[in-house]
This record gives C-alpha cells, structure tokens and sequence, in this order.
C-alpha cells in the first residue's frame, strides 16, 4: 500500500531537519549545518551567514568567516546550479564526483563554446595555477592563457554589457572539480586558490548519495523537482530515480495526490511523538536570499500560497526576494539595509500578523542584527527594493 504524505507532515520534517523548527544547539559545527542545507548560497556572503546564522543558537558571521578562512572546515565555491555556494570541505568528494556528472544543457554559440578537450585543458591549468597561492581573477587569466594559448584569452563571453575572456566558460566546472574555491578577499578584488587535494567518489555512487541526501532533507520530491534544484536536464533525473527505485534505493509515496519518492524507510514523519505536525511548523522565520529551503522545498504553490506566489517569487524562481515564512508557508518579503553597526529590517506581511507572531517576528529580526554583529531596528511596511539578479 503506498504510504500517503501530507504537505502539513512534509513540512514539518523539512523544517525539523532544516534546524527551522529547532534551532541548532551551541556547539554544533557550522559546517554540520551546512551539510543539512545541501549547501548554502553564498552569492552574496551575508546572506549565506545569515542562512546559517538564522539556524542556530549563538552563531555569527564571523563564526561563519572563521570556519570558512581560519579551520578551512567550510569551502566557498561553485555547488548547485553552478552557484557560488558554501560547502563543507570534508564533503568535497561528494559534491566535485556528483556535479561534474549531471548533463549540461548548451547555454552558448558554437563560435563562443569550448570543445571538451579545451574544457580539460583549461581545469588543468586553473589547478595548476592556483596550487598553493591565491590569484585575483585577472592573474589567473594570464596564467591560463600562458598555459593553454592565447584561444582561451579570445573575449568572446557575454558579461554585464561586456566580453570576458574564452577561459571563464568553464569556470564553474573548475570549482566542480576541486581545481578551484575562493580565496579571501584582496582588498575589494576576489581571489581563487585550490582547496586541498582529495579523491572523488566514483561518480554514479556519488550521483545516488546526492539524491538520498535531497530526498532526505527536502523530501518527498519528483525528479523534476530535483532537476529544477540542480538545473539539469528533465529526462535524466527520471531515469536516475527509476533505477533507484528499482534497486530499492527509494520508495514512491503519495504526496498530496502527486507521485513522489523518499529514501526508502524513511517513511516516519512528524507527530507521532505527541507533538502535531502544525505546532511544529508554527512560528514566524526570516530566509535571506537565495536560502536553501525557499529554492528546494517543493511544490512552490504550496509554499507560496496565494499572494506570495507573485510577490515573493521573481517569474517564478525563487531566491531572489528573502522571505518571511508564518507557520511554515511564505507570508511576506523583507530587506535588511546596514549603515555601520545598525541595520534597517523593512518586513512587509502579506496578511495580518497576530500579536504572537509580531513579537515572534521582532525577535527574529533581534536575531539577524545578532549574526551580523549589529543593532536591529524592524520596520513594517512595503519592501521597495526589486529582486535580486
């Protein structure tokens, strides 16, 4: 009999493991918490610190710095949807086997793309490169182009009204590989270094462990669900999840009349502990951009209900706004704008908030001028301010 899931019982595991509902005890490694996420956009930093930071209990941003420059136990660099992400390093392996292995759609002309082989050439080189030094993205250009020819100089990339060097193609697919990661800031210019030298997992078990891993903290999900979280093809997810059901690997469930799958066993959910789904899920939570859970959590018109599918959404992706969530479902929009050590919180609800959840939400708002090492002031009112790109 195919066991039967609710959107109220899917939530409130998503946010139990998510350390939404709980927040994460002091003490616990902000790269475990990171691991959770499946990574944390890291597009803009203070927004992956505050993704992180809004999780558990006593951690800031330079918690956060400090375990990305200092212990070097987190790894700023592309992950996902070949986004800038904050990884752990211990989990490398598993990222730089499972990425590299999704098929990639063709973004570029034939008179811009790279052959396989330049691709190779030019990972290569980036590795060399950056072996033990960091380079700002101009330094690295020379040494690519020395190391492969003046073809992967060409400006041929269209960039911001501009044209960037042949090379940067497939500068994503360097950090894929663990040829690259950030290195910290010289001045206002960016840097790149290699992370430490590690061996992958083989690819196909690399490509099943990240499928678990998703199903488990954001499951049940379909395999379009998770092509959309990876932007990868749709065909090629589907016939993943097909021979992992048939290995057993996964199991279909019923979710809210949808065909879905989980890890399989992991059919135990919320509220069997005396506690209801919905007091699980109840209470007020700030998401900057980009967060983990507004982008993966699925089907996006449950959990943008309503208005929130318009406001909080930017033609359907979502990220682009930070999101006030009530009671497990997004509700609003909000903006944090910091002048020295005092940072504007402008939150805008999309109903009407009781006096609980008003007083939840001032503390929340106490919470991200505490991660960002700041004084919080909330204001109610309209978020002028677009989506992000």
């Amino acid at each position: 009999m195919t066991v039967r899931i609710t959107w109220t019982e899917a939530s409130a595991r998503r946010l139990e493991r998510q350390f939404l509902a709980t927040s994460a005890e002091p003490g616990v490694p902000v790269a475990e918490v990171v691991a959770t996420m499946l990574g944390a956009h890291a597009q803009v930093l203070s927004a992956a610190e505050l993704s992180v930071g809004m999780r558990t209990e006593g951690t800031t941003r330079a918690d956060v710095r400090e375990a990305l420059w200092e212990d070097r136990s987190l790894v700023k660099t592309h992950g996902p949807r070949g986004t800038v992400h904050l990884l752990p390093t211990a989990e490398l392996p598993l990222w730089c086997a499972a990425l590299p292995a999704v098929p990639a759609g063709t973004v570029f002309a034939s008179d811009v793309r790279v052959s396989e082989e330049q691709a190779g050439q030019i990972v290569a080189a980036i590795g060399d490169a950056l072996d033990g030094v960091c380079l700002t993205v101009d330094e690295l250009g020379k040494e690519v182009v020395a190391r492969t020819g003046a073809w992967a100089g060409d400006l041929v990339m269209p960039a911001f009204q501009t044209l960037w060097p042949r090379w940067r193609l497939v500068l994503h697919r360097a950090g894929w590989s663990g040829a690259l990661c950030f290195g910290p800031n010289r001045g206002r210019k960016v840097t790149y270094t290699r992370p430490p030298h590690f061996d992958p997992l083989p690819p196909d078990e690399a490509v099943r462990t990240l499928v678990r891993r998703y199903l488990h903290a954001y499951g049940p999900g379909t395999p379009a669900w998770f092509a959309k979280w990876l932007a990868a093809p749709g065909g090629w997810p589907s016939a993943l999840f097909r021979r992992m059901a048939e290995a057993g690997e996964i199991e279909e469930v019923d979710f809210e009349g949808t065909a879905a799958w989980v890890v399989t066993g992991d059919t135990e959910f919320p509220g069997n502990d005396g506690v209801r789904d919905r007091d699980r899920m109840r209470g007020v939570r700030l998401l900057p951009y980009f967060d983990a859970y507004g982008i993966a959590a699925q089907p996006r018109e449950l959990l943008f209900p309503g208005a929130a599918y318009q406001r909080a959404l930017a033609a359907g992706q979502a990220g682009n706004f930070p999101l006030l969530l009530v009671d497990g479902v997004v509700a609003g929009v909000w903006h944090q704008r910091r002048r020295g050590r005092r940072t504007t919180v402008t939150v805008e609800p999309l109903r009407r908030l009781t006096a609980r959840q008003e007083r939840e939400l001032g503390e929340r708002v106490e919470r991200v001028g505490e991660v960002l090492e700041a004084e919080a002031e909330l204001v109610v009112g309209e978020v002028t301010v677009g989506p992000h790109a």
